[in-house]
């Protein structure tokens, strides 16, 4: 754990530094362009709470891509799933006439049901023809695009909007606000905590992480591999639909066009920084949402474009993602070294 820690800092200060070089070449402060950075992201009650509401859906989607691959299946349907999960909720808020201490556990419940069954389908798709959830979920993922844009155009349009979107659900089914923190995030920490827990200390967690890491000897070892492979899919995709019910419940409080932005492709970038750890999904998640929140007050105060952010992203992927082999070995070598002269003396 302490090396992965050690690894992820030592990559982004690296890719910081990569970053203000590309920006003195520009003609840009890096300091100054940083300072504003994080300044509007984490400088402040108002912008903590607004990176923190940003990050659920990253941590979200980040947190189900880290499960599947871990446990083996390659689920890379988050867009899909989170989509059909936001539109369930949305249909539940448009429908349901409960007070607001059922109707949100019934929308948040309705938002997994919706993740589940669409990664469901893959999970099926793998069971019964064999076809690889790899290609099934990416194929799903543009089903649940134009479906829900068939849904918010046609049977669920908003009359008297301009353009494609539902109207807003039902005020009980708004996520309460308390001061200038939304409660989505303590939603997103709750499932956080039962993901770990599962995952680290429950027997389907240790089967499902013996399988990621030898499927052979997890099956000559007893665990029932089908079924935890259906199990995993249909927990991840749970986890994406509750980030799309999420998004609508703590606003804009209903379907809109574009909902469903880059969060979930974010969120499976965010899990291949981690390499699929859970602690370290949550951190870059955090880190990931201060990024994109600071961005639009950098751009603001110094001029640098908000699209620097993109690119600042995807140099510490790379940086991290690149670096983490040689790093490891670089820091097996010290430690041999220094055992190596303390036995000698």
């Amino acid at each position: 754990m302490q090396r992965k820690l050690f690894s992820g800092i030592i990559g982004i200060l690296v890719a910081l530094l990569i970053g203000a070089v590309i920006m003195l070449l520009q003609g840009y402060h890096p300091i100054e362009t940083y300072g504003a950075l994080f300044n509007y992201s984490l400088g402040g009650l108002f912008p903590l709470a607004t990176t923190l509401r940003n990050s659920v859906p990253l941590i979200l989607t980040g947190l189900s891509a880290s499960v599947a691959f871990a446990s083996g299946p390659v689920n890379l349907g988050q867009p899909g799933q989170l989509l059909i999960g936001a539109l369930f909720a949305t249909i539940g808020g448009l429908y349901l006439d409960l007070p607001p201490y059922l109707m949100i556990p019934v929308l948040l419940l309705l938002a997994m049901l919706g993740g589940a069954l669409w990664s469901g389908i893959a999970a099926m798709l793998r069971r019964w023809f064999n076809m690889d959830e790899f290609i099934t979920t990416l194929m799903l993922n543009m089903i649940a695009d134009f479906l829900t844009y068939w849904a918010i155009s046609y049977p669920l349009y908003d009359s008297t909007a301009f353009s494609p979107m539902t109207p807003q659900i039902a005020r009980s089914g708004w996520l309460p606000i308390l001061g200038e923190f939304n409660t989505n995030a303590f939603v997103m920490l709750l499932a956080f905590a039962i993901i770990w827990f599962v995952f680290n200390h429950f027997t389907a967690g240790y089967e499902w992480r013996l399988t990621g890491q030898n499927s052979i000897f997890a099956r000559l070892g007893g665990c029932k591999i089908d079924k935890n492979y259906v199990t995993v899919m249909l927990v991840t995709g749970a986890l994406a639909g509750l980030a799309g019910g999420l998004v609508v419940m703590a606003g804009p409080h209903r379907f809109l066009k574009g909902l469903g932005a880059n969060y979930a492709w974010d969120g499976v970038m965010i899990a291949v920084v981690a390499n699929n750890g859970l602690i370290g999904t949550f951190l870059y998640g955090l880190f990931f949402s201060s990024l994109q929140t600071g961005a639009l007050g950098m751009e603001l105060i110094t001029a640098v474009p908000s699209e620097f952010i993109q690119v600042l992203q995807a140099v510490i992927v790379l940086v991290i993602v690149a670096g983490r082999g040689y790093l490891d070995i670089f820091l097996n070598k010290a430690i041999a070294k220094r055992k190596t002269q303390e036995h000698s003396i």
